[in-house]
């Protein structure tokens, strides 16, 4: 996409909200997400996720998080022109995300500054909430987010 399409850091003032999801969680994903990468019996077998605190199948919090990172790209990060995202500031896991449940939430951007060491890029302070279909707060997380400006120099933030 040229850029002159894309979304740029002036295009993203504090305030600024992306709709993430719905994202419907299935048994299959989450067991091979879980057999890659996180072989733990709560998130490969339903009988033992039932038994454990989780209260039956449960993704990974490192798969609520993939999931959440998947929403933002098809959000807004494949139209924006972004440049990655040096850290993450925290990621909570409140609940439990279980097979058949349905994810949907929200990015927040909450602050933005021109970058000082990197002169043509925006730096946004995103915060993400995913929530289950009973609107419980499955997930959140802050991190901050590289943005080329559109018009160095410019930027008011």
């Amino acid at each position: 996409m040229p850029d002159d399409n894309l979304l740029h850091f002036e295009d993203m003032p504090p305030g600024t909200v992306f709709p993430l999801g719905p994202k419907h969680v299935t048994a299959d994903e989450i067991i091979a997400f879980a057999m890659e990468y996180d072989a733990q019996p709560m998130h490969l077998d339903a009988e033992a996720g039932k038994e454990s605190i989780l209260g039956g199948l449960a993704a990974s919090g490192w798969h609520s998080c993939s999931m959440m990172m998947r929403m933002m790209a098809d959000s807004y990060l494949l139209r924006a022109a972004a440049e990655g995202a040096p850290g993450v500031d925290f990621v909570k896991w409140k609940k439990p995300v279980l097979a058949g449940d349905v994810l949907s939430g929200e990015t927040r951007v909450l602050d933005g500054r021109e970058s000082q060491s990197r002169p043509g890029i925006g730096i946004l302070h995103l915060r993400h909430e995913l929530r289950n279909q009973s609107g419980e707060t499955v997930l959140e997380s802050e991190n901050p987010v590289m943005i080329r400006l559109r018009n160095p120099g410019s930027a008011d933030t």
